[in-house]
């Protein structure tokens, strides 16, 4: 994600706005502290828009396989005794 200072995006603002047409995304700053920001309109209405901004911005990652047929009505797997806190703590303890 690119930044640009309110002056800048004023005297060049065609610049800008054909580097959001290329999918670029721009914030824009007045004294350092961000205010707005140009995206492209397909973020907004192509569902899959914000999900690519995310995953460029290595915010998220998609998944690239499908679940096997009728896996969602497995039963969930037996409970290991072990609480979520205590084996997301081990994890970061670990360095995962």
């Amino acid at each position: 994600m690119s930044t640009a200072t309110i002056t800048e995006a004023k005297n060049g603002l065609s610049a800008l706005i054909d580097r959001v047409k290329a999918g670029e995304t721009i914030v824009i700053l007045d004294r350092g502290v961000p205010v707005a920001r140009l995206e492209p309109v397909t973020a907004l209405t192509d569902p899959e828009g914000h999900l690519r901004r995310l995953e460029r911005m290595g915010l998220l990652k998609r998944g690239s396989g499908k679940l096997p047929p009728g896996f969602l009505k497995l039963p969930p797997p037996p409970a290991s005794g072990v609480s979520v806190v205590d084996a997301l703590l081990e994890e970061r303890r670990n360095g995962r």
